[in-house]
């Protein structure tokens, strides 16, 4: 822990003669500063992405994993009797903890969104629709649709599950390609800050001669740059994180947005999670600049 708290302070502090081999400004500074802020503010994003569809899919596969709907149609004449029919054969089923009909109230609400409001659901030939909630592990829907075909011809059960798996899936795959977009943000922060520490190496050759012809080595003066572009990446990695951070506080919420924007961002300890995210630029920073510095010190010598 000494030797690692060393190392810390070092890199704070640095040498002011070794330092001179690093242009304080210039493009350098402002292209690392630049890139590492816009990176950031898009990892936040990327981040609130994947932890969003992260909550969406658990929560569609928890809720509708455990209700499902039956959908009766019928004539007139005997609607109230298949009605009547289901509900008892649903509330004899084993793992049906209830069955409910929807009101015309509910279903009209259900249909405003395609219909409009308003809608004369009493004048209109739609199917009665009843609500099931499962308990335990559930019912055995092959049995209870042919207990259904027997008794109410005009049930149809329909348990979520050919779209409620394609949604969960494509939740998944939102959270996965939203990390991959992080880890692509950090490739590039890479490649960008290796390119501006080629070029601060380049430009200040004379000057990193004149070091080693007094005895500076080469990992001494590779530490001038790690330092310079590491501390540039945290300032600009900070930078885009609040702005990031603010502006998916800026977003609607969940009563304006609704849809799929209900949830989008940080909730809780959620808002937490991009403080990691200047850490990392700064440790991407690091190696990079290590990396691109004591090779292209070697190549110079």
């Amino acid at each position: 822990m000494k030797i690692d708290l060393a190392r810390m302070f070092d890199l704070i502090a640095g040498d002011p003669q070794a330092d001179r081999a690093v242009p304080p400004t210039g493009f350098t500074a402002r292209l690392t500063l630049f890139t590492a802020g816009a990176m950031a503010f898009l990892a936040v994003f990327a981040m609130a992405l994947s932890l969003a569809t992260g909550r969406l899919a658990d929560r569609w596969s928890a809720e509708l994993a455990r209700t499902s709907t039956l959908r009766i149609t019928a004539p007139v004449d005997q609607a109230d009797a298949q009605l009547r029919s289901a509900i008892t054969v649903l509330e004899t089923t084993p793992g049906v903890a209830a069955a409910r009909p929807l009101s015309a109230d509910e279903q009209r609400a259900l249909l405003e969104p395609w219909f409009g409001v308003g809608l004369p659901v009493e004048d209109l030939p739609i199917p009665q629709l009843i609500e099931i909630i499962e308990e335990g592990d559930g019912y055995d829907s092959i049995g209870l649709r042919a207990r259904l075909q027997a008794e109410v011809p005009g049930a149809v059960l329909d348990d979520h599950t050919r779209w409620r798996e394609p949604l969960v899936k494509a939740a998944n795959r939102l959270r996965t390609l939203g990390w991959l977009a992080i880890v692509l943000i950090a490739g590039s922060t890479a490649a960008m800050i290796t390119l501006a520490a080629q070029a601060a190496l380049a430009a200040n050759a004379q000057v990193i001669r004149v070091m080693r012809l007094v005895g500076a080595r080469d990992i001494y003066i590779a530490g001038a740059f790690v330092r310079r572009f590491t501390l540039r990446a945290l300032t600009g990695g900070a930078i885009g994180t609040v702005v990031g951070m603010i502006a998916i506080w800026l977003l609607p919420s969940t009563d304006v947005a609704g849809g799929f924007l209900t949830g989008l961002g940080f909730q809780g300890v959620g808002w937490l999670a991009p403080l990691i995210i200047p850490p990392l630029a700064a440790a991407v920073a690091f190696f990079a600049t290590r990396a691109a510095a004591l090779r292209m010190l070697e190549e110079q010598s």
